[in-house]
């Protein structure tokens, strides 16, 4: 494996990180799509490559209560070989020095991942797109 994460600044890359939510979220979990494109001009996108072909994807944006790191999609072949942690790990080392409040919506498969990183657990397990999921707090 050789990961390159980068900060999404062109629009076939957006393609890029677009094509792969869809096979995760749209095809594989069958989110509906139309609750997947949402937020995208104002939130900043990451893509991985591993030698060249992209494998995943995820975004961070600015909300009213901090920022939310989300839409985190790792394709089906490349899981469980250090992408979402690389993912992790840019997407917070990218975002602004005065982000105190920082939070994500993890799927129940995601969450000792997220842990890693110094996430919590708060509040009731809900549903998304159908998906449970708990939100997590990165506690500083």
């Amino acid at each position: 494996m050789s990961l390159h994460v980068q900060k999404v600044n062109h629009p076939e890359d957006l393609d890029k990180v677009f094509a792969i939510r869809k096979i995760v979220f749209v095809d594989e979990q069958n989110c509906p799509p139309e609750l997947e494109w949402e937020h995208e001009d104002e939130s900043v996108h990451f893509l991985v490559t591993n030698n060249g072909q992209p494998c995943g994807a995820c975004r961070w944006r600015k909300t009213d209560n901090g920022y939310k790191l989300e839409r985190f999609a790792v394709l089906k072949d490349f899981r469980g070989q250090g992408v979402g942690r690389a993912l992790i790990a840019e997407a917070l080392s990218d975002l602004p020095e005065d982000a105190h409040y920082i939070y994500l919506n993890s799927q129940l498969d995601s969450m000792s991942l997220y842990a890693k990183f110094g996430f919590v657990a708060e509040g009731e397990q809900f549903e998304e797109a159908g998906i449970q999921h708990f939100k997590m707090v990165k506690k500083v």
